[in-house]
């Protein structure tokens, strides 16, 4: 079985949690370690089984918090080369541990697959992880969705994914010019409207959860994500990724039926893989 939970999701910062029942990994860490730490205990989730942290990029709202997760936690934080060296100094951990996107890692049972991506970033790169034959996905800051990503997406049973920025509210909104040139280019964010060619045309049915990440608060809004991705209700689950508080907790298994008993100060939803 595995949990899924975003930690924080949005310009002011990244956080997303995978975990079995004996380890568990976060993906980008910008916000507070005191802040990722309280969210986790709100929803149940047990520090204690973090492994590893992995960074995207050396956006502040992705790697705030990295230097003092590793220390604090004593867990590896895991980023590319060209990742460290383009972070700011004092974000950077006291022990990095490097990765290309060549290649994949072993975290426990976890594999994590590294996936290059379009961003205006040094090296920026999204994540796949697998456990037991689930793949989750993580994938936010995405300009343009390559193959290399459609392939990924293609594989994955629950996906964090962005859908940044509503078009009409982008161009018409407060924006200096040049700021909504990079949303809208190809190494900025994914429009609702890309988020939704990207779900209906490279998935498969084994997707079963999406979190709609990394929404914009003055170029998007809830709403406006999930009436673009309305056409899709019925294929799987879809839910928003908020900036203020850690989501729901999904739990997605291989048997049907299977039951937790979930903490009263939690919020947790169970999804299902039936026949798989």
């Amino acid at each position: 079985m595995l949990e899924i939970c975003a930690i924080a999701s949005g310009s002011n910062g990244n956080c997303y949690y995978i975990g079995n029942e004996n380890s568990a990994i976060l993906v980008d860490a910008g916000i507070s370690t005191k802040q990722i730490l309280k969210r986790m205990d709100e929803r149940g989730l047990d520090s204690g089984k973090l492994r590893a942290l992995f960074i995207t990029h050396e956006h502040s709202d992705h790697m705030r918090g990295a230097r003092v997760m590793g220390k604090r936690l004593q867990i590896p934080v895991y980023m590319t080369a060209k990742t460290y060296d383009g972070s700011y100094k004092n974000l950077r951990p006291d022990f990095p541990k490097f990765f290309t996107c060549d290649e994949t890692i072993a975290i426990d049972d976890f594999t994590v697959h590294p996936v290059q991506k379009l961003h205006d970033a040094a090296d920026p790169c999204s994540f796949r992880i697998s456990y037991n034959d689930l793949s989750i996905g993580v994938f936010t800051d995405i300009g343009e969705a390559c193959d290399n990503v459609k392939a990924h997406v293609a594989k994955c049973h629950a996906l964090f994914l962005e859908s940044n920025y509503d078009d009409k509210m982008l161009w018409e909104g407060r924006y200096p010019q040049f700021l909504k040139e990079r949303v809208a280019s190809n190494v900025g964010h994914l429009s609702n409207d890309q988020t939704f060619e990207l779900l209906d045309k490279h998935t498969n049915g084994d997707l079963r959860c999406v979190f709609l990440s990394h929404i914009s608060k003055d170029n998007n809004t809830h709403e406006k994500a999930l009436e673009t991705m309305q056409p899709l209700t019925g294929r799987f689950e879809i839910t928003i990724a908020s900036r203020f508080e850690a989501s729901e907790v999904y739990q997605l298994s291989h048997e049907a039926g299977h039951k937790k008993q979930i903490p009263n100060n939690t919020q947790n939803l169970k999804l299902q893989f039936p026949g798989f």
